[in-house]
């Protein structure tokens, strides 16, 4: 099979030299020096699949490129270079049309995972075929070092039948994750199905996990089926896993260790073939050191760890999210919003975010919905994020734990002590954010 043809655009020679060399192994590497050479390569060669261009570049520059470009070739996939820091220009290129974008200097192990991602799973097939990349991360945004890292495990991990155990504070978005890690496995035409651990008491949960029969307790009129024989032949996901009781603890490793279990109520043996990804917003390993959690069911889960950092340690990531957030509320209330501006930019890379993706999001969307239209100022950032020093920003110094403490505690004050509507507005259960009162009561 030819090889997929790509396109470097840059105009310093050592530059192109240094790409071209690098991905000429794997990739039929074409180079221009500016915009307009760029064009004219697009025009003489369709087999071009992949657009590789800087930002900052002498005439038109690499945004102005990627609109062209994209006018021309509406399928064709592109990633910016840009320098560290110039964070707007990578949004505008985002919101133009990009793939993805990388900071200068290019480590080049993580610019093949990157032109592997905007190819789609078989580049050379996909090119070839004039076909979109697949959606494999949906959702998913984040192009900072933390996030890369992450992102790389995840597309190593994804495709074998391995356990994950994905650990990160509240927001970080542990179920997109969960989710990805589905699509991108070989079960992705299978069932994906969710349990919050939180949510239930033990005998629900039981019930909820494994099934149950007629009269296997009161209230079960009639057969049912759990989430594992739900999920048979795909994946399983079991949100905040640490929540679930040292009981259930003992029947789920067993579930985890033969792939089979009884319904309550039930003799009888039921498998399932499953692939189980588990989620925690706690340190699960302090809490089995604690003897709050068992270690064998730790390490039967921890056979893949995949820990999503806090929104706070991806720099860069803010603009992005806030972006796509604003383009994604805009369009939902009549494309009224343009954009965000600098100062108001400004404030939000400023802000710690002790909710995260989640709290961001929420924002934004306030931010959106309250505007009169065009781009968004400092005016229209909350007054708990312009003025950190009256809400949750009072922790920026200190621990996550007291960044999170500090949200929890406004939102509470916000919604007049009702803990099921801050429950709500925080994405948390009712369990979860009692368990946080009590820890702090404590």
């Amino acid at each position: 099979m030819s090889k997929v043809s790509i396109l470097v655009v840059d105009d310093e020679k050592p530059i192109r030299d240094l790409l071209a060399r690098a991905l000429g192994g794997d990739y039929n590497v074409k180079v221009a020096a500016d915009a307009e050479l760029a064009l004219k390569a697009l025009d003489d060669d369709p087999s071009i699949a992949l657009m590789l261009s800087d930002v900052r570049m002498p005439g038109a520059d690499g945004v102005a490129l990627l609109k062209a470009a994209k006018a021309k070739r509406p399928g064709l996939a592109v990633i910016m270079l840009t320098a560290y820091g110039n964070v707007e220009l990578a949004v505008e290129a985002m919101k133009s049309g990009a793939n993805d974008f990388l900071t200068k200097p290019v480590e080049l192990d993580q610019l093949d995972l990157r032109i592997a991602k905007a190819l789609g799973d078989s580049a050379p097939a996909a090119a070839a075929a004039g076909a979109a990349p697949e959606p494999e991360l949906e959702g998913i945004v984040g192009a900072s070092p933390a996030m890369a890292k992450v992102l790389d495990m995840l597309r190593r991990a994804a495709p074998t039948d391995a356990t994950i155990l994905l650990e990160g504070p509240s927001g970080t978005g542990k179920e997109l994750f969960a989710r990805a890690v589905h699509r991108m496995s070989k079960r992705a035409s299978g069932p994906f199905v969710a349990v919050e651990c939180a949510a239930l008491n033990q005998n629900l949960l039981e019930s909820e996990l494994f099934g149950h029969v007629k009269g296997a307790y009161t209230g079960a009129d009639s057969d049912r089926r759990g989430r594992f024989e739900a999920a048979n032949g795909g994946t399983l996901f079991l949100d905040e896993i640490s929540e679930i009781p040292p009981s259930t603890q003992v029947k789920l490793l067993r579930a985890l260790e033969s792939r089979s279990f009884e319904r309550l109520g039930s003799s009888e043996t039921v498998s399932a073939d499953i692939r189980i990804v588990a989620a925690c917003n706690r340190d699960l390993g302090k809490l089995v050191k604690e003897g709050k959690f068992r270690e064998d069911l730790y390490y039967r889960l921890n056979v893949i760890d995949l820990h999503l950092p806090p929104l706070r340690e991806r720099k860069g990531d803010v603009a992005l999210l806030a972006g796509k957030f604003v383009k994604e509320f805009s369009a939902k209330n009549g494309g009224k919003v343009a954009g965000i501006s600098k100062e108001a930019m400004g404030i939000l890379e400023g802000y710690p975010w002790p909710g995260n993706v989640r709290e961001l999001r929420n924002a934004i969307e306030k931010m959106v919905v309250l505007s009169q239209g065009g781009e968004l100022g400092p005016d229209d950032v909350p007054a708990e994020i312009r003025s950190p020093s009256s809400g949750a920003g009072d922790a920026q110094g200190d621990s996550l734990e007291a960044a999170e403490k500090a949200k929890i505690l406004a939102v509470l004050d916000e919604c007049s002590g009702n803990v099921t509507r801050a429950a709500g507005k925080l994405g948390i259960s009712r369990r979860t954010l009692h368990r946080r009162l009590n820890e702090w009561r404590a």
